[in-house]
C-alpha cells in the first residue's frame, strides 16, 4: 500500500516517512501571471502537453507499488509565500493510483518559476500519513526530519518557458519546440 517512485531525471530516491519517493521525468512548459487564481482542480488531460498547447509541465511518476489510494500532483509558484503553503497551490490533478508508472500533464498559467509536489495517499483518506504515504518534489530535494518534509522553494524551483518542457533520460529538461506533433 506504499508508493515507491523513482526519478528518471536523476535516478535518486528520497525518504518521506517510511516510503521512498521521487518525482520522475519532470518536464515543464507554462507560465503564471501574478494574479493567477489558486486552487483549480483539473483532470489529467494529456492533450495539454501536445505541441501548441503549452504552457504545461509533463510529470512522470515511476515505481508506484500499489494501486490503492490516490496520486495527487500540485503546482505552486516557487516563492516563499506560496510553496507548499496550505491553499496556495495553483493547479491540482488527483486520480486513482495505478501501480507502476503514471504520467501527468500539468498546465501552468504562464511562463515563470514553479515547484511541483506529488503525493501518493495510499489509503485515500485525504490526510498525510507520514508512515504510509509517499511524496516527491521537483528537483528531488532532500526530504528529512530536519526540514519537516518541506524543503526550500529554492531547491524545488524549476523555470518554465512558454512551451511544453520534457525531461529526457539524462535528466536535462528541454523545451519542446512548438509545432511538433506529440509528446
Amino acid at each position: 500500500m506504499n508508493a515507491h517512485l523513482t526519478t528518471r531525471a536523476s535516478r535518486r530516491c528520497r525518504q518521506f516517512g517510511s516510503t521512498a519517493i521521487a518525482l520522475g521525468t519532470l518536464g515543464l512548459a507554462v507560465a503564471a501571471p501574478a494574479a493567477a487564481q489558486f486552487r483549480q482542480t483539473i483532470g489529467n488531460d494529456m492533450s495539454k502537453c501536445q505541441a501548441m498547447n503549452g504552457p504545461a509541465v509533463m510529470v512522470t511518476v515511476d515505481g508506484i507499488k500499489s494501486s490503492n489510494g490516490k496520486v495527487r500532483v500540485q503546482s505552486y509558484r516557487a516563492t516563499p509565500s506560496d510553496w507548499l503553503e496550505k491553499g496556495r497551490w495553483l493547479i491540482r490533478i488527483e486520480v486513482p493510483a495505478r501501480a507502476g508508472s503514471m504520467r501527468f500533464c500539468m498546465p501552468v498559467p504562464s511562463a515563470g518559476t514553479y515547484g511541483i509536489a506529488v503525493r501518493h495517499d495510499s489509503n485515500g483518506n485525504g490526510d498525510t500519513d507520514l508512515t504510509k504515504d509517499g511524496g516527491a518534489m521537483s528537483n528531488n530535494p532532500s526530504i528529512n526530519i530536519l526540514n519537516l518534509g518541506k524543503p526550500s522553494y529554492k531547491k524545488t524551483a524549476i523555470a518554465v518557458g512558454s512551451g511544453v518542457m520534457i525531461g529526457d533520460a539524462d535528466g536535462v529538461a528541454t523545451e519542446r519546440a512548438r509545432g511538433r506533433d506529440e509528446v
